[in-house]
C-alpha cells in the first residue's frame, strides 16, 4: 500500500512539473561581482519587453530559434540561434532599446552570460 500511494505521489509530481508556465520571462541562475547569468524564455507571441545590455554578453541556445530584435523606432533585424551553439554579443547601441520577437511556432531558450563593468 505505501508503495503504491508513493508511486502515485511521483507520477502526480512528475506530471505537475512537465506543464510549463507558458508565459516569456527571465529566470535568474547566478550573480557575482563579474557576471550576470538568466534564462530567457521567449514564448511565440509573447515578445520581451524593451531593453538595454550595456554589457557584453554570451547567448547559450538550449532551446534554439529565429528572434525578430526590434527597437524603439520599429527597425528589426532576425537572430538565428542554434540548439547547443554559444553566441558572442556586444554591447547594444547608446540608447536604443529593443525587444525580442519569437515569431516561430515554440518557445526558444537560451542562457544569458552578461558580463559587469569593471
Amino acid at each position: 500500500m505505501k508503495i503504491s500511494v508513493l508511486f502515485s505521489l511521483v507520477i502526480l509530481a512528475s506530471c505537475n512539473s512537465s506543464i510549463p508556465d507558458e508565459i516569456t520571462r527571465r529566470v535568474p541562475q547566478f550573480e557575482n561581482d563579474e557576471v550576470e547569468v538568466w534564462k530567457s524564455i521567449i514564448y511565440p507571441g509573447q515578445p520581451l519587453s524593451m531593453h538595454r545590455h550595456d554589457n557584453p554578453r554570451t547567448i547559450i541556445a538550449l532551446k534554439g530559434g529565429t528572434l525578430s530584435v526590434v527597437n524603439q523606432d520599429g527597425e528589426s533585424h532576425d537572430m538565428t540561434w542554434e540548439s547547443g551553439k554559444a553566441y558572442w554579443l556586444e554591447v547594444d547601441p547608446p540608447e536604443e532599446l529593443h525587444g525580442d520577437v519569437n515569431e516561430g511556432t515554440e518557445p526558444i531558450e537560451v542562457i544569458v552570460v552578461q558580463m559587469k563593468n569593471d
